[in-house]
């Protein structure tokens, strides 16, 4: 599952030129797009809230701060 933000214009700038073009993105534009964007949600890391919990129990029963254990273990 994922979202996209998707735009559907294309700017090119010609920098020979200063010439701007915007333009429309074509379906094959925007399918490649839509895929790129796809393969970087996919990449994510997957965020283990029970594990997030218990290492901020640990550090609550410990009396330190997530900063204060990482110059214990650094």
């Amino acid at each position: 599952m994922g979202y996209f933000i998707m735009a559907t214009k294309k700017v090119e700038i010609n920098c020979t030129t200063d010439e701007v073009i915007e333009r429309e993105m074509t379906k094959a534009e925007l399918a490649a797009e839509k895929e790129l964007q796809q393969k970087m949600i996919d990449e994510l890391p997957v965020v283990d809230e029970s594990k997030i919990a218990a290492r901020q129990a640990l550090l609550d029963k410990l009396g330190i701060t997530a900063d204060e254990a990482k110059l214990l273990l650094g």
